[in-house]
């Protein structure tokens, strides 16, 4: 496997702009996590990779971003990836054993898992006051086609996202993941817009181009095919999970008394998984009792 990352370029003209990220380990770490079908580890790769590409434009150092996908009685049931503001990711999938489906071309039919008929919530948090949610309905549940219409709708932004994700065919393992999201910015002219539409149209899939060989480098100055294209920065990405004991104490808190007692009487321990990366977190009856004297010292 390789090191994941994430560069960010823009036109020298100011036109568009595009970030770029390689997934491959984050999305073979949370098929591992998750034991995830083919087609729910295709599904949360994807959804995984964009919430890195947005997440990493988020400016603010505690900010992140959380991507959710749900659509009712869909067999993947509800999507979720959560991004910081430099790109590292976490995520699952409601039902990670969904049955995995083909076109007749062979690539998976992730919209079939997804559905079409669902919601996509684009949740910024950036650390502080209310965060900022977005909304808008499933175009495909292919889920670069519904991010793409995501910043079209809600933020009026011509965008293209393209997310693949690349597995093995005989043992279904995660061999290559990215995508990149690529936006006109303010100014750009209509004839730029023709631009990126003929470059984009001539792209061959992600996976495909990472398979080549393709730098991300290359990969955008592909998709901006007829623009000079200028590298701002590049950075390291991984799977990351923010879950602590002491985030599963604050959880406790905010129980009753008896609650948090109950939660110990089945095994004679309360326990806690994490559902982004199974971590479990255990407490003794003798523990427990601590955190509610703590609480009641507080108030």
């Amino acid at each position: 496997m390789r090191n994941d990352k994430l560069i960010r370029c823009i036109t020298s003209d100011g036109a568009a702009m595009i970030t770029a990220a390689l997934t491959s380990d984050i999305v073979y770490t949370a098929s591992k996590i998750h034991s995830t079908s083919p087609v729910a580890s295709a599904a949360l790769g994807r959804l995984l990779t964009a919430a890195s590409l947005i997440g990493s434009s988020l400016k603010q150092e505690n900010a992140s971003v959380t991507l959710r996908i749900s659509t009712e009685g869909s067999p993947a049931g509800a999507v979720i990836a959560v991004s910081d503001s430099s790109g590292n990711v976490r995520g699952y999938i409601q039902n990670p054993d969904c049955p995995t489906e083909y076109y007749p071309n062979g690539k998976l039919n992730v919209g079939k898992a997804v559905g079409n008929s669902g919601i996509l919530n684009v949740i910024r948090d950036y650390g502080a006051g209310e965060p900022y949610v977005g909304m808008v309905p499933l175009v495909s549940g292919e889920i670069a086609e519904d991010i793409t219409s995501y910043y079209a709708t809600s933020e009026q932004i011509p965008t293209v996202c393209a997310l693949g994700v690349l597995l093995d065919k005989e043992t279904h393992e995660v061999l290559l993941s990215g995508g990149f999201l690529l936006q006109m910015l303010p100014g750009a002219y209509s004839t730029d817009i023709d631009k990126v539409e003929a470059a984009v149209s001539k792209l061959e899939p992600v996976t495909t181009m990472l398979a080549k060989g393709m730098t991300l480098k290359e990969i955008c100055e592909k998709a901006l095919d007829g623009f000079e294209v200028e590298q701002l920065d590049e950075s390291n990405v991984a799977y990351k999970c923010n879950c602590s004991r002491e985030r599963v104490e604050r959880a406790f808190m905010v129980m009753s008394d008896d609650d948090i007692r109950a939660s110990a009487a089945d095994l004679g321990y309360a326990e806690a998984c994490c559902q982004f990366c199974n971590k479990k977190y255990r407490f003794t009856p003798e523990e427990l009792e601590k955190l509610i004297s703590e609480r009641h010292n507080d108030e």
